[in-house]
């Protein structure tokens, strides 16, 4: 089948089959077409993706979730949209989120409610729930997401699929319209962690750019783990996910060391982020408060929060936030890596509150500006994945995704033994 056959193939199959997942809120056919019809070249040459709505794509709306923005068309593709594509990838559209990237469900009032392929009845998390499911559906190939206290790993974990968030700082934000500066970042999504270094080594202009710092397998990586994770109350498929991880591990020959981690709690921590996030959102965007701005109450409450109140509450959450980043820092000065669950629970249903404690483990990462990937932990008999986390030292992207595909293609196996 030729590549513009393919193209057709999987735009005709998106069109069928979105009505129930909603993971897109924007194709572009003409886009990816004239592509497939130059031939593209690279070391992604004909795989497929598709980006987050608050990441510039050409002549595209570049909405990011709202309907503020629906009618804003960005004049240039993001620097990672640009890098993909020179690297031969196809770009096929625009994901679902969280309207302005600012909440744990991809719920949109404008574009439709996100669904997990795994479950219809259960959510695909958020902000970047249509970059999870659109993986979790066998639309494209890779997706881009962004994280700020998890939201890349989260929908990850949720539908059952790898994702990454790099070392602050790697991976170019021209183009990106932000929630909050201090702590956002962009990542990949793939079914696979094998499909994410290649992916990462083009969005960050170079594979010279990822450092090849750090251990290459889990048997020369020491891995830490909290005996008791402050605070956590687990579900028991979380912990069963985890314990397997774990036995993995040992397994592989991997060290295993009980870590420390004083300082952090992950509730307040939690807090603490999202004082921040909404405190940073309600400077970046001032215009979206102003009368007749087309914004969802929720959001606009959020909001008005982040410029009324959250200000005098910002030297305190950036103390907690501060001693978690502390923490994490003094953990992985005598480990490696740390393992922990991705969240305390699995996907919830459309039906059920938004667990308050769903980012605690994920917003860790964010805090100290690490590199972090969630990886699927299939658990059998149909019923929903857990997942599990590797945190890593800044600059060591690469060992992470090493021992994390290893750990994947572990895991994977595993549930057929």
């Amino acid at each position: 089948m030729s590549l513009i056959a393919e193209v057709e193939s999987r735009l005709a199959r998106i069109t069928a089959m979105d009505t129930s997942f909603r993971a897109f809120c924007g194709l572009d056919r003409d886009g990816a077409m004239d592509a497939a019809a130059r031939g593209p070249e690279g070391p992604l040459s004909g795989q497929m993706f598709a980006v987050k709505d608050n990441i510039a794509v050409t002549g595209q709306p570049w909405c990011a979730g709202t309907a503020a923005w629906r009618n804003d068309l960005a004049e240039a593709d993001a620097t990672v949209v640009a890098n993909l594509r020179n690297a031969g990838a196809l770009m096929l559209g625009r994901l679902n989120m969280a309207e302005a990237a600012l909440g744990g469900t991809t719920d949109n009032p404008y574009y439709g409610r996100c669904a997990n392929p795994l479950d219809v009845d259960a959510t695909a998390g958020g902000s970047s729930g249509g970059s999870a499911a659109a993986i979790s559906a066998g639309f494209v190939e890779f997706s881009l997401g962004t994280d700020t206290l998890g939201s890349v790993r989260l929908p990850a974990a949720y539908c059952g699929v790898a994702g990454f968030k790099p070392t602050d700082g790697l991976i170019d934000r021209a183009g990106l319209r932000m929630l909050a500066p201090s702590l956002d970042t962009i990542g990949p999504l793939a079914r696979r962690v094998s499909t994410l270094t290649p992916v990462l080594e083009v969005m960050a202009g170079g594979a010279e750019r990822v450092a090849n710092a750090g251990p290459a397998s889990l048997g020369a990586c020491k891995i830490g783990w909290v005996p008791s994770l402050p605070g956590a109350t687990l579900d028991d498929a979380i912990r069963a996910g985890f314990l397997r991880a774990l036995d993995i591990c040992r397994e592989r020959a991997a060290a295993l060391d009980p870590v420390d981690m004083d300082g952090w709690n992950p509730e307040a921590a939690r807090r603490a982020g999202l004082v921040r996030v909404e405190a940073e959102a309600a400077a970046l965007w001032p215009q979206l408060l102003d009368e007749g701005a087309e914004i969802s109450e929720t959001l606009r409450g959020m909001l008005i929060y982040g410029r009324d109140k959250a200000p005098g509450k910002l030297d305190d959450a950036n103390a907690e936030i501060a001693r978690a980043a502390d923490a994490v820092h003094r953990a992985l000065s005598e480990v490696d890596m740390l393992l922990i669950p991705t969240a305390p629970q699995r996907a919830f249903r459309h039906d059920s509150p938004a667990p308050d404690n769903q980012a605690e483990f994920t917003a860790l990462a964010n805090f100290a500006g690490l590199p972090a990937l969630a990886i699927p932990v299939p658990l059998g008999g149909g019923v929903l994945p857990a997942s599990i986390q590797l945190i890593g030292r800044a600059g060591e992207d690469r060992a992470v995704l090493a021992v994390g595909e290893e750990l994947d293609q572990a895991l994977l196996r595993a549930i057929w033994v």
